[in-house]
C-alpha cells in the first residue's frame, strides 16, 4: 500500500497492540510444527498417500475452486451437472482430519484458536500453513509450490446435492474421497458464464431464499484505500461484494443448509442460530432508512426491503450496513428437543460446515454429516467434543470480531488523522448514547455535544475533533442541523 510514512508506522504499530490487547496467537509452537511435518510425511504424499486408503476415487469430476486471487488456503471445490430438471452440486470440502489425528498436539492447538483471525498485516491462520495452503489445500497441480513434486490429489469430503427448479435442495450423498481441482478461479477475473449451470443454480438458491423468507443481504465492508491525493495517503470506503462471491456463496449455503436438515432429521448436531431482531432495532432501521431517503412502506418488513436494496447504490450500502449492526448475533448450539434451531436471517435451521481450515466446528460438522449420512452413529467421545464446541467457538468468534471492530476502528482513525477540523454529514443512530454514522465511509461513533432536541435518524453536521491511532479513537463534535 502506496500511503505515508506517518500512516505505514501508525498502522504497523497499531497492528501490534492490537495483536497484545487480546492476546493473539503468535507463530506456531516448535512441537506444532515438528508433528505437522512427520504428519506430512507420514501420508507419505510424494508416493502413494495413506488417505486414499478406503476413498472413492472422484478424480473424474472436474471440480475447480473460486476464490480471492490470493488465497493459498482452498476449503472448497465444486462441479455443476444437470440430472433430469435438477442442477447436480458436487461440492468437495477439505478434509482436515486426514492430517490432524484427535490427540494430536496440532488439533490441540487449534482448540486454543478456533478460527483463523483476518484483518492484521497476517492472517492468524487456525492450522499451520503446511496443512492449510498446501498438503489439505484443494489447490490444483499447476498451483502448488515450486519444488514440491507431489500430484493435486487431495483427500475431501465430497457433498453431493441437487437443486429443483423451485429452489427445493435435495441432500444425496455425503463421502471421503480423493479429488483433483483442475483449475483456481478467481472472483475478480472469473467469466461464471464460461461455468456451465452456475448462474441458474444461484437463480434458484436466491428463488429458494425468497420462498424461504430469508435476508440475502450483500454487506458491504469498509477498507482503508491508498489514494496519493488523500491527506496522509489513505482514505476509507465502502466495498460492495463482488458479483461472483455472491453467486459463489450460493454453493456453500445449500450445503449448510442440507446437513442443517440432516442433523435436525436425526435430531443430533451442532447449529449456526440467530434470534430476531428486536423491535428497538426495527424502529432505529426505519429512523435510519428515513434519514437516507429510502422509502420504507408501513407494510414492508425488514427482509423485504433488504432484498430490493442494491448493494452498488452508496446510499442502500450505508443502510444495509446499519442492518447488519443492527440484528441479532448468531451463535452456536447442540441440539436440543426443547427448541428448534433456527436462524432468523436464513429464515431456516442451518449449520457451518463449509470451511473447515478457518474454523473449527466447521471440522466437526463435517465428519457428524459423513457419519450419519452413511448410518454410522459417532462415538460417545465425539459428542462430547461436539457439546464443547458452541462455548469455545463463542470465546474464539468474539475475540475475532473485537479485533474486527479494533482494525476498523484503528484503520478510521489513521484516516482521519490529517483531517481534523474537517466538517462531515452524519446521522444520528442513538440519542440515547449519542451514536452517530458518518455518510462517508459510514464511521460510527459517539459525538460530542449533541443537543437533547436531535432525533434519531436525524442528519446533522460533525466536526472531526480528534484521530488517535493510539487509542484507536475518532472524536466527533456536532456543529449544526443539516
Amino acid at each position: 500500500m502506496n500511503v505515508d510514512e506517518e500512516a505505514r508506522k501508525a498502522l504497523a504499530d497499531g497492528f501490534k497492540d492490537i495483536e497484545n490487547q487480546f492476546q493473539l496467537p503468535g507463530p506456531f509452537s516448535d512441537a506444532v510444527l515438528s508433528e505437522t511435518e512427520r504428519t506430512i510425511d507420514a501420508c507419505d504424499i510424494n508416493g502413494r498417500p495413506k488417505w486414499r486408503e478406503g476413498r472413492r476415487d472422484a478424480t473424474d469430476l472436474p471440480l475447480v475452486t473460486l476464490d480471492p486471487a490470493s488465497s493459498t488456503d482452498l476449503d472448497q471445490a465444486f462441479a455443476l451437472d444437470e440430472d433430469g430438471s435438477s442442477i447436480v452440486l458436487y461440492y468437495a470440502l477439505a478434509d482436515v482430519g486426514a492430517f490432524v489425528s484427535p490427540e494430536s498436539v496440532i488439533e490441540q492447538e487449534a482448540w486454543h484458536r478456533g478460527v483463523t483471525i483476518y484483518g492484521l498485516s497476517e492472517k492468524i491462520p487456525l492450522y499451520p500453513k503446511q496443512i492449510s495452503q498446501w498438503a489439505a489445500s484443494l489447490l490444483p497441480h499447476e498451483k502448488l509450490p515450486r519444488g514440491n513434486a507431489i500430484s493435486g490429489d487431495r483427500p475431501a469430503v465430497l457433498v453431493t446435492i441437487s437443486i429443483r427448479p423451485d429452489g427445493t435442495i435435495d441432500l444425496r450423498t455425503i463421502e471421503r474421497v480423493i479429488c483433483a481441482s483442475r483449475s483456481k478461479l478467481a472472483y475478480d477475473t472469473v467469466d461464471l458464464d464460461t461455468i456451465p449451470h452456475l448462474n441458474e443454480f444461484a437463480n434458484r438458491m436466491w428463488a429458494n431464499e425468497t420462498a424461504r423468507g430469508a435476508i440475502r443481504v450483500e454487506f458491504p465492508q469498509q477498507e482503508v484505500v491508498s489514494d496519493p491525493q488523500a491527506p496522509g495517503g489513505v482514505r476509507l470506503e465502502l466495498r460492495a461484494r463482488n458479483h461472483a462471491e455472491s453467486v459463489n456463496s450460493t454453493l456453500s449455503l445449500a450445503v449448510n443448509l442440507a446437513i442443517g436438515d440432516l442433523f435436525l432429521q436425526n435430531q443430533i448436531g451442532i447449529f449456526r442460530v440467530m434470534d430476531e431482531p428486536t423491535p428497538r432495532s426495527i424502529e432505529q432501521l426505519r429512523r435510519a432508512a428515513h434519514a437516507l431517503d429510502i422509502r420504507w412502506h408501513k407494510e414492508e418488513t425488514l427482509q423485504d426491503l433488504q432484498r430490493r436494496m442494491d448493494p452498488a447504490n452508496a446510499t442502500h450500502q450505508r443502510f444495509l450496513l446499519d442492518a447488519r449492526r443492527s440484528g441479532g448475533r448468531a451463535t452456536y448450539t447442540v441440539f436440543a428437543p426443547s427448541k428448534k434451531p433456527w436462524h432468523s436471517a436464513m429464515a431456516a435451521t442451518y449449520t457451518h460446515a463449509t470451511a473447515p481450515m478457518r474454523r473449527l466446528a466447521d471440522r466437526y460438522v463435517l465428519d457428524l454429516a459423513e457419519c450419519l449420512a452413511n448410518q454410522r452413529n459417532p462415538t460417545a467421545d465425539f459428542l462430547e467434543k461436539l457439546s464443547q464446541l458452541p462455548e469455545v467457538m463463542l470465546r474464539y468468534e468474539t475475540r475475532a470480531n473485537n479485533v474486527d471492530r479494533a482494525v476498523i476502528d484503528l484503520l478510521e482513525a489513521v484516516a482521519l488523522q490529517n483531517r481534523i477540523g474537517e466538517v462531515l454529514i452524519a446521522e444520528v443512530i442513538d440519542t440515547e448514547a449519542s451514536i452517530v454514522q458518518t455518510e462517508e465511509a459510514a464511521i460510527r461513533t459517539r459525538v460530542q455535544k449533541l443537543p437533547k432536541r436531535i432525533a434519531e435518524g436525524q442528519k446533522i453536521r460533525v466536526r472531526i475533533d480528534g484521530a488517535d491511532p493510539v487509542q484507536r479513537r475518532v472524536t466527533l463534535t456536532f456543529v449544526d442541523i443539516v
